[in-house]
């Protein structure tokens, strides 16, 4: 296989640190432009500069190794050779023709200068217009691909099986069944159908190879009851303590948050299972930051997190009544049972007995998605809920987020369950436009 120069764009190092060492015997060029703007994100102290300041150690530590100098190429693991580009002004065979003083061009520039060099070139980055540009210039371009699942083959969490009467009367009346079907994951679940109309609704036990019915709901959960098959089986799974992590993928108005707000408070307020509920939502603005607005941190974050305390709100109404829906709304927060936390924050914290709410998990990254999940201690439960087709970060799309990364890698485990939701409950007028606009 011939041997590529992959010139490496800034936000793929931020996307996945460990980048660079995938590779695989291949040359990877890291342009002066990327090691500057690397060193400028550094001193942040959110995700960003902690993967920076990861790829930089990376590199400094380079210079240790006795197999080459940065500058002619250092050669690492798995036959990779990683070298800093710093002359990248235009040769003179042929003239650069983009203009040059421009950050994300200068890249560009990089990748011309290798080229001329003769070297086979690929650029790799997550900014689609730097490849577009790329590739009117005559370079290869790519996304990177290593931390990404296919959104519109993803794991849906509900299969429809046609079987014969015998088999559902069976299910009913013995409270489980033996399927002969393959590629059923644990916690699947399973609307059986027959050809009389018959069905019942089913979960799959991978120990015990057979499917078994869903948790009872006796009563309501804080005032809500689940409106379809897609919510019972969510239900189902955010009420099962066995199942630690849980992710709801759907457009708006399927019921994702609420249930898992709902879900959260059976499982503090009644049941006593956790100690606290821990709700989030990544901060990806309009304006970069809250630690700019006045107030306190409680204060920065409410408009963040108005969503949240709508949810809570409809809660307290649907269980008190609509008179009585604000003092309980006041004294679930009095009782500092609820937290309410910006993503950014959560690293560094051990959450052990917590039922954690990550909400719009589609703006996360796949590191940023492994932070928060290994946060997580003894006895906690994870619930991600968003829609990856409705993104605010510039260099993440429906395959690349960490909802969907998350479904990809966990969907084989038992302590996983997943529910595709897409019914739209929120009102007629919501579903509506959900499905034609």
């Amino acid at each position: 296989m011939t041997r590529k120069t992959f010139v490496i764009d800034t936000n793929v190092l931020l996307h996945d640190p460990d980048a660079i060492g995938k590779f695989r015997e291949n040359d990877v060029v890291i342009p002066l432009i990327v090691l500057e703007e690397l060193d400028g994100l550094k001193r942040l102290s959110d995700e960003l500069g902690k993967n920076a300041r990861h790829v930089l150690r990376f590199i400094d530590g380079l210079k240790a190794r006795k197999a080459g100098d940065l500058h002619s190429g250092v050669k690492i693991e798995n036959g990779i050779v990683v070298r800093i580009l710093i002359d990248t002004r235009p040769g003179e065979k042929t003239v650069f023709p983009l203009p040059s003083e421009r950050s994300a061009n200068k890249v560009l520039l990089a990748a011309f200068k290798c080229r001329e060099m003769g070297q086979n070139v690929v650029v790799v980055s997550k900014d689609f217009v730097l490849r577009v540009k790329a590739e009117a210039i005559g370079i290869a371009a790519e996304d990177y691909e290593n931390l990404k699942f296919s959104y519109d083959n993803l794991y849906r969490g509900i299969r429809k099986i046609e079987v014969p009467k015998h088999d559902i009367d069976l299910f009913l009346k013995d409270g489980h069944l033996a399927l002969q079907v393959e590629g059923l994951c644990p916690n699947e679940y399973c609307l059986l159908t027959s050809p009389e109309q018959s069905s019942a609704v089913c979960k799959y036990n991978s120990k015990t190879k057979r499917v078994e019915p869903l948790l009872k709901i006796t009563r309501d959960i804080w005032g809500i009851l689940p409106l379809n098959t897609e919510q019972k089986c969510a239900l189902d799974l955010l009420l099962r303590d066995d199942v630690k992590l849980v992710t709801l993928v759907g457009p708006a108005g399927t019921g994702k948050t609420l249930m898992a707000l709902a879900a959260g408070m059976r499982k503090v307020f009644d049941e006593g299972i956790y100690t606290r509920i821990l709700v989030s939502r990544p901060i990806v603005p309009l304006g970069k930051d809250i630690g700019y607005l006045p107030g306190s941190k409680e204060e920065k974050l409410y408009h963040w997190m108005q969503p949240i305390y709508d949810n809570l709100e409809f809660l307290c109404q649907s269980t008190s009544g609509q008179a009585n829906g604000a003092e309980t709304q006041k004294w679930i927060m009095e009782s500092k049972k609820i937290e309410m936390e910006a993503v950014t924050y959560i690293r560094g914290r051990s959450l052990p007995k917590m039922y954690m709410i990550i909400d719009e998990a589609q703006n996360l990254t796949p590191h940023e998605v492994k932070t928060i999940i290994s946060r997580a201690g003894k006895g906690a439960k994870v619930v991600l809920t968003g829609d990856p087709t409705q993104i605010d970060n510039p260099y993440l799309d429906k395959d690349s987020n960490a909802l969907t990364f998350t479904v990809g890698k966990f969907k084989d485990f038992g302590i996983f369950g997943h529910v595709f939701l897409e019914r739209t409950e929120r009102s007629e007028l919501a579903a509506i436009a959900a499905e034609i606009l």
